[in-house]
């Protein structure tokens, strides 16, 4: 928790952890719609998942040019603006009068959310490095410290009555926060290192981690967006518990990570990585009981499990010798982020064509994969 003490009572690492918190308040005020989209569009469930694809498509057009983007603004300046597009962004798809155009909001949405997630752990990097600091995992913390704000507020739902209005106010509190602290970090700029120019020999040793991240963010984006209608059409929970899957995995993602500093130095990233697959194996067995309440706790342990994969492979892919800290965390992130977005139209597609548990059964077997690599990386360390 010392980097948790450090955020909260420094401004300077505040600013920047806010902006985690400040992406996933809108991704999360928007996943918990899609149920309430899916039947204002009279979508299916595969429609709705090609629909989330352009999510993945606007970051896989984002992906290539943001790294010198982000070196060309300023890791702070491109941090801040991202803020900026991410939220007049998250207003579109709710807006969205038909299929079409939920598509190309979507897309938008991708877009700007990729290029902020880039721009935010980048940022986070070079603070860490220039003030031999860490609060990355922490930051991470606050990433889904904004889905718990986001799941709370899957209570407002029946009482708003009203998506755009629910998400305006998610905007509103974003742009506030961020007003008040977004000078404490946007003259930030990210040290250029004597790079050799991009060949598979340098970025070797992201390739596992770019693994691990496009598999472990992806089963953090299908549990996002399909744990509500798990919830409801497998689990058959009543209105009030379909966003408690949500809410559960956002909090125990939140609390791991807010730890995961101070474990990591004792155990190492690759036992931490596997001790958080077997969490999720545990999680998934729980989920696929399909009884409301053991599902519910299972995707609390899903979120534990979660919760600290993602942080090591960015800290670790900020700081690969010869490797500008924005090129490794672009690499990074945009492998995770492909995940992230990928996973749901796929599982969409075989809830649509086999059913919503196949899905889930296909995830649980993504997290045993996950602990596979990390015997590979075990015998990789032994060796040096």
């Amino acid at each position: 928790m010392k980097s948790l003490r450090l955020i909260l009572t420094n401004a300077t690492y505040f600013g920047p952890s806010w902006v985690f918190a400040s992406l996933n308040i809108l991704f999360g005020t928007w996943a918990i719609y899609i149920p309430q989209v899916k039947e204002h569009l009279a979508i299916d469930k595969s429609e709705l998942g090609f629909a989330i694809f352009f999510l993945s498509l606007g970051v896989f057009t984002v992906f290539p040019f943001a790294s010198n983007l982000v070196n060309k603004l300023g890791v702070g300046k491109a941090t801040f603006y991202g803020v900026l597009l991410s939220c007049a962004a998250a207003m579109l798809p709710l807006l969205a009068p038909n299929y079409y155009a939920l598509m190309g909001a979507l897309f938008l949405f991708g877009a700007t959310n990729g290029f902020t997630d880039i721009s935010m752990n980048t940022l986070v990097t070079e603070v860490e490095k220039k003030d031999n600091v860490k609060f990355m995992s922490s930051s991470h913390g606050f990433f889904s410290l904004g889905g718990v704000l986001a799941g709370i507020g899957s209570f407002l739902i029946g009482p708003l009555d009203n998506p755009t209005l629910h998400m305006g106010l998610a905007v509103a509190l974003v742009l506030v926060v961020n007003s008040m602290f977004y000078k404490k970090y946007i003259n930030v700029t990210a040290a250029l290192a004597e790079t050799e120019g991009f060949s598979l020999k340098l970025f070797k040793p992201l390739l596992l981690l770019g693994l691990i991240s496009f598999v472990a963010m992806g089963s953090e984006g299908a549990i996002v967006d399909w744990s509500g209608l798990y919830l409801k059409e497998v689990s058959i929970a009543p209105e009030a518990l379909w966003g408690a899957g949500f809410l559960g995995f956002q909090i125990t993602m939140t609390l791991g990570r807010f730890m995961g500093d101070a474990v990591s130095e004792r155990l190492g990233s690759v036992k931490m990585i596997a001790i958080g697959a077997a969490l999720a194996l545990a999680g998934y067995g729980l989920v696929l009981s399909e009884d409301t309440y053991l599902a519910i706790s299972g995707f609390a342990l899903n979120g534990l499990g979660f919760s600290v994969m993602i942080p090591e492979v960015f800290r670790i892919g900020g700081n690969v010798k010869g490797v500008d800290s924005s090129q490794g965390i672009a690499f990074i992130a945009g492998t995770g982020y492909a995940g992230f977005l990928c996973a749901p139209p796929i599982l969409g597609f075989l809830a649509e064509t086999v059913s919503l548990k196949t899905s889930f059964i296909v995830l649980f077997f993504c997290a045993v994969f996950i602990l596979g690599i990390t015997f590979v990386l075990k015998k990789k360390e032994a060796k040096v």
